[in-house]
């Protein structure tokens, strides 16, 4: 059974090209010596082939997403002349998702003039390619991003609420235990109790002249069900990939991206209609022009690292695009407190060392196949 990984950019990671080989410990790698003198001279040009699309594939998620954490970060902490900040979260996320949609369209339009694939005419996405598999997907992953949103719209610092989400694996564990599908190694657990417990330790150390208040009782409550819909969406895009095995159709990356950011976008657009969000972000906006580009900056280098993200996973294993991005929430978390005048105790310090200790051992964990320490107590 093919393991799927979700990264941390909310997309599936599914199976990776046969084709399209990993990077290769050393050890692992083929011997000169077994290789003839024709793979002897291709072997160093394929390697650094290999090597510079890494390089475009990580250099170009880190950048997007580095940016896109700070122009996030920016939104929620804009402040209007008359005082009033954005929290327009559902309106956010309807822009966010009609960017990548756009990119979605394009690239799948591009697909089929060049012919790359199985296209009809001018239009490069999977021929018969069922839609509904995708609304679950959509919905599930628009609630962890709005969840998300609203919690740094209530308070919570964009450092204590990137953390948190980097500790999606609390939730999948305590349900995961709570039905008896799964056992985990003590490593696991540490692992989660480093994170879980480095960002409570970082949020109780930040100093009192920080603008930030992170221990708002709503901004924590959302991230806490941000944190519950990512262990959701995991197992609705297993199902998805699942349903669409059954019918024999294997959809390409940007298939994913724009099918399941159309269904987020309608999601979207009917939760910040009824809670009329979208006449508020809109009336908002056209006042604070200001706080507009931003948005649009933000919604754009979504699209654009959600590209890169495809790019990698289809020329490496899923687990190098997993580990870039959650490398990358790391450097976004040291970035934010430095640049963005977070005043942070030595107590906050020490936790925010204890969740990097965490997520990085669970980085390392997959590297070296810790990841298959979890094993299923029932036949699927």
């Amino acid at each position: 059974m093919a393991v799927e990984l979700t990264n941390q950019e909310g997309i599936s990671s599914h199976n990776a090209s046969p084709d399209k080989a990993p990077l290769l410990p050393l050890h692992e790698r083929p011997s000169s010596k077994l290789s003839n003198s024709s793979n002897e001279t291709t072997l160093p040009t394929s390697t650094r082939k290999q090597a510079a699309q890494l390089l475009f594939g990580a250099g170009g998620i880190y950048a997007s997403f580095l940016y896109y954490g700070s122009l996030q970060e920016d939104v929620f902490r804009y402040t209007a002349g008359d005082g009033n900040k954005f929290t327009h979260a559902w309106f956010l996320q309807v822009l966010e998702s009609l960017a990548n949609v756009v990119f979605g369209v394009l690239a799948l339009i591009f697909i089929g003039l060049t012919g790359s694939g199985e296209k009809i005419g001018w239009w490069g996405g999977t021929p018969n390619l069922p839609k509904k598999p995708f609304l679950s997907s959509g919905l599930s992953q628009v609630c962890s991003k709005g969840f998300t949103s609203l919690a740094l719209a209530n308070g919570l610092s964009f450092p204590v609420a990137t953390l948190a989400k980097s500790g999606k694996m609390a939730p999948v564990m305590i349900g995961s235990l709570i039905l008896g599908g799964a056992s985990y190694s003590l490593r696991d657990y540490i692992q989660v109790l480093a994170i879980v417990g480095g960002t409570a330790i970082l949020s109780m150390g930040k100093k009192k002249s920080s603008e930030d208040d992170d221990s708002s009782p709503l901004g924590i409550f959302f991230i806490l069900l941000a944190l519950i819909m990512d262990g959701i969406t995991g197992g609705v895009q297993k199902k998805l990939l699942s349903d669409l095995k059954r019918v024999n159709i294997t959809p390409q990356p940007y298939d994913l991206m724009t099918y399941t950011n159309a269904f987020m976008m309608v999601f979207a657009l009917i939760i910040s209609a009824v809670t009329a969000e979208f006449s508020q972000g809109l009336h908002y906006c056209k006042v604070n022009p200001a706080v507009f580009h931003l948005i649009w900056k933000f919604s754009v280098c979504s699209a654009i690292g959600q590209s890169f993200i495809f790019y990698t996973l289809a020329r490496f294993d899923p687990l190098v695009c997993s580990t870039v991005t959650t490398t990358r929430k790391i450097f976004s978390v040291v970035l934010s407190i430095l640049l963005k005048g977070h005043n942070v105790s030595m107590q906050g310090w020490m936790g925010l060392g204890l969740a990097i200790g965490g997520i990085l051992s669970e980085v390392s964990d997959k590297v070296t196949g810790g990841s298959k320490k979890v094993k299923s107590k029932t036949n699927i």
